[in-house]
């Protein structure tokens, strides 16, 4: 499909119909021109981020230089507003730019409006793009809601207007959660999309398509036009104006399976002896750059790893289990110290669980725990998250998780629950040491949900050392089933303020429930 400039659309709430539905650039795999007239323009709407008690990251993008300005009020007549000046936005930044807000009331609804001026002149400013967050409460009885998924974009299925493009955002919408973790592959760097793809019916799944994403990402460049893509779909633009997002990343965001140190390419479509560290640093930039996101300043790495506090109720510990692993390999080695997180990272890991006091703590894992992702390369039976398929005693970066999971027994962390996305299909595991060859644990669980818009895949098998027992799965029996033909998930969050008990719901891409599990607070292992 050819790509058909938006018109305005009605969204989820009064005054955002402005700032979801502009009419994109039409030269979209490209930096903005220098020599446009009029004003500068918000085309790919707004997003938040990171919103804390009192604090929250507002993000757009200009298509030319401009001066960034918010406005906040609690109303949507903007009434009595606040005005934040912001960065300079220019081609360092493919004209993109955050803007951090600060001293917010806690737990309101906060509205906000993005303008763009003229840097030679700021009387010219373009139309103000609209959207809206609520704050974290610091008062309990409030209560919190969140979604999380992951997979955008994946195995060349990408915006097919026709079923309404990605329209799981806007069912993630109607439940208006307070914030949406994405759990890992926001781009899918390393796919191409075509204008067509056959169905196994023998119609076509229909793309939107840009010249970004007519090759592999290798360039600066290139991935930012993976990110720019998914913007051009309207759901996704509309949802970002209404829902803040706590970002991670996984593989795709470089290329599938990727660690650190790995060298690939034989010339096509990757050049040979192509370093994936150096693809990583570029699209870490252009992740950074494309998502209101909280880093550590100073830091080469541009750390994604962090704590993301939400009241009293809930932190979420936000983790990378990318930058720092291993290489893939068998994974049945009996010394690990690098494992999938890294040294510094388990370290961080166990005094922030430590420090925290939320009644509940979310450990936000872009891989899984107890299901087994092979990565096979030239005949080897190397493997890409923790698992490995052996039952017995941890092996390889199993250990490092061992020694999380000894950790948070010992230590009687309370309220510990995984939530991650990855493998393409939806599940519920309850990991018991009753059931595994590890017996030095409390039990707890893991929630898989996703994907947002890829190819669905059968259930993974589980490994053992850990005791899982998957209560709930659905996932298609064939590989690579079309957002087309459903298998799309998201998982909800629900925390009570008054008891204090954490509900979770695996969800259908049109919101459906598929799966319910209630977990009471206060405990080491449920």
């Amino acid at each position: 499909m050819s790509l058909s400039l938006p018109g305005r659309r009605s969204v989820l709430r009064g005054s955002l119909a402005a700032s979801a539905a502009l009419a994109l650039p039409t030269a979209l795999g490209s930096a903005p021109a220098f020599a446009l007239s009029g004003r500068p323009r918000a085309d790919w709407g707004v997003q938040a981020g990171d919103v804390t008690a009192d604090s929250g990251l507002v993000w757009v993008r200009s298509d030319r230089p401009a001066r960034m300005i918010v406005e906040t009020s609690a109303t949507e007549s903007f009434r009595n507003a606040r005005t934040w000046r912001g960065p300079l936005l220019g081609v360092d930044s493919d004209f993109t730019g955050t803007t951090r807000l600060h001293g917010l009331p806690s737990g309101e609804q906060i509205h906000y409006r993005v303008r763009l001026a003229d840097p030679d002149d700021p009387r010219r400013t373009g139309e103000p793009v609209t959207g809206t967050f609520r704050t974290a409460s610091a008062r309990r009885r409030q209560g919190v809601r969140f979604l999380w998924s992951g997979d955008l974009a994946g195995q060349g299925w990408g915006i097919n207007e026709s079923i309404g493009g990605y329209r799981i955002f806007d069912a993630m919408a109607k439940l208006d959660p307070d914030f949406f973790l994405c759990s890992g592959d926001n781009i899918y760097a390393d796919g191409v999309i075509t204008a067509t793809q056959a169905l196994p019916d023998g119609s076509l799944y229909r793309n939107v398509t840009s010249e970004a994403k007519s090759h592999v990402a290798v360039t600066l460049e290139d991935f930012r036009g993976n990110f720019r893509y998914n913007l051009l779909d309207q759901a996704l633009r509309r949802f970002n104006a209404q829902v803040p997002n706590v970002i991670q990343w996984d593989d795709h965001e470089v290329r599938n399976n990727w660690y650190p140190g790995e060298v690939i390419g034989t010339g096509t479509p990757y050049p040979a002896g192509t370093r994936l560290d150096d693809m990583a640093v570029r699209s870490r930039r252009a992740f950074s750059e494309y998502f209101p996101i909280s880093t550590i300043s100073g830091r080469p790495d541009g750390r994604i790893y962090r704590v993301h506090h939400h009241g009293p109720l809930l932190d979420v510990f936000v983790l990378d289990m990318r930058t720092y692993r291993d290489a893939n390999s068998p994974d049945d080695q009996t010394t690990d110290r690098q494992g999938i997180l890294g040294a510094e990272q388990l370290a961080w890991l166990k005094r922030e669980l430590s420090r925290s006091r939320a009644v509940w703590k979310v450990i936000a894992a872009d891989m899984p725990i107890g299901l087994v992702v092979p990565d096979p390369v030239e005949g080897k039976a190397n493997f890409e998250a923790v698992a490995q398929g052996d039952p017995g005693a941890p092996l390889g970066r199993e250990l490092q998780i061992a020694e999380l999971l000894r950790y948070v027994k010992h230590r009687r962390i309370t309220g510990t629950v995984w939530l991650t996305a990855d493998v393409h299909h939806t599940s519920a595991q309850h990991y018991d040491p009753s059931r595994a060859a590890f017996k030095d644990f409390a039990p707890f669980w893991e929630f898989v949900s996703g994907p947002l818009n890829a190819g669905a895949f059968p259930a993974s098998a589980l490994d053992g050392t850990f005791g899982p027992d998957r209560v709930f799965v659905k996932a298609p029996t064939a590989s690579n089933v079309s957002p087309a033909e459903g298998y799309q998930f998201f998982g909800e969050v629900d925390i009570d303020g008054d008891s204090g008990e954490l509900t979770v719901r695996l969800r259908e891409y049109d919101g459906t429930v598929l799966f319910t599990r209630r977990l009471q607070p206060g405990r080491v292992g449920q």
